[in-house]
Formats: structure tokens, sequence, C-alpha cells
């Protein structure tokens, strides 16, 4: 969406995305704690909170990260009617930097946003930042052949090439990697999209 969009949906009462957290979210959780005792989390394009108040909610340190003022706003109320805290941060994934060593970077749904020629700038930031044996968790959008551009996609977002995501996490261990397709009836038109799902884990 653009900016003005996302404000005005995100201004509204309801919440767009609703309140419960996506699977990816239950996955982020679960491996973590695997390896992880008192998380630090950064969520890239929190909107308006439901996966970084699911993290919260587990006692997890978590920075809510996005460039809606609204929609952040809705991330601290869902915070507050769920007995949770976490710290909103208002910037763009493009110039988005954790502002403290984190073990956990997630993004579901924001990642196309950045810029082509700022993607490696962008996760190379993102992996610095991460502690070692921390994980990140990422969707991107990917361009594919067989699925046609979906009707309510914008010049400021950005697909990904089939295993590029993969690729700015070479030197990292890729735990789990999914190309999936999917349905999805946002902007009131039905459609596909197709994309990658990465979790990968510095080493130690």
């Amino acid at each position: 969406m653009k900016f003005d969009e996302l404000e005005r949906v995100y201004g509204c009462d309801e919440y767009y995305w609703g309140t419960e957290p996506n699977e990816m979210a239950e996955r982020t959780a679960a491996l973590a704690s695997e390896t992880i005792d008192d998380v630090t989390a950064i969520d890239i394009g929190a909107g308006e909170g439901r996966d970084a108040v699911y993290f919260a909610e587990r006692g997890w340190d978590v920075y809510a990260l996005d460039v809606s003022p609204n929609g952040l706003r809705k991330a601290e109320r869902l915070a507050r009617d769920r007995g949770a805290s976490l710290r909103t941060i208002e910037a763009d994934a493009n110039e988005a930097v954790p502002p403290e060593p984190v073990d956990v970077v997630y993004s579901a749904g924001t990642i196309q946003y950045i810029r082509p020629e700022n993607r490696r700038r962008q996760f190379d930031r993102f992996k610095e930042r991460t502690v070692s044996g921390g994980l990140h968790a990422m969707f991107a959008f990917v361009d594919h052949p067989a699925i046609p551009t979906p009707p309510d996609w914008t010049e400021n977002e950005h697909f990904y090439s089939p295993g590029e995501l993969a690729g700015y996490y070479e030197d990292w261990d890729v735990v789990r990697r999914r190309e999936i397709v999917f349905d999805d009836d946002s902007g009131d038109e039905p459609h596909q999209h197709a994309a990658e799902i990465l979790f990968a884990r510095k080493s130690s």
C-alpha cells in the first residue's frame, strides 16, 4: 500500500489485519525458544502490532517498527489491551536499523518496500545488529512467471527474484526455506501471490 492508504486503513477503529498472530510469528517464536532464553526482537513493518504484541506477550523485549504513525498507535493500544508492553519506532524500512543488538529480526510483508538498490545494505545492517545465535524470519513477495502482478501492487513495492532472499544469508545457517503461492482478496479483488519464507540463524 501507499503511505496515505496505510494511514487511512490503520486510522480506522477496527484492525485491518486482525489481532491474532499469523503462522509465521508462531513458527518464529518456536524456533527462537529452542536456543534463546531472554529474547530481544524487532518487528520490521509491525503495522497494527498483531505479531509484535504476540511476541511481547511471551515476555520478549520487543521493538515494533513501522512507517505508519496510525499503525503504531494501534499497536500500542493492542499491547495495552493485552497487558503487554513494547517500544515503537517510526521509520522507513529503507533506513531502519535495530537500536540495539537483537536476538530476532522479524518481517512479514514489509521487505518488498526496501528498494532493490538498498537491499544489500539493509540486510547487512539487520545482520550486523543481530547477536550470535540470533534468528531472522523474513517473508518476501517473489516475481513468479505464472502469477500475474496483484491488482493492489503499488509502485513503491518491489518483487524479489526467486532465491534472492536466501542469497542475503549465504553466511548464515538457513533453518527453513519455503516457497508458497496463496490466494488473497485484499483490495476486494481475488488474486494470488507468490512468496518465499526464510528462517536463518547467525552462526555462534
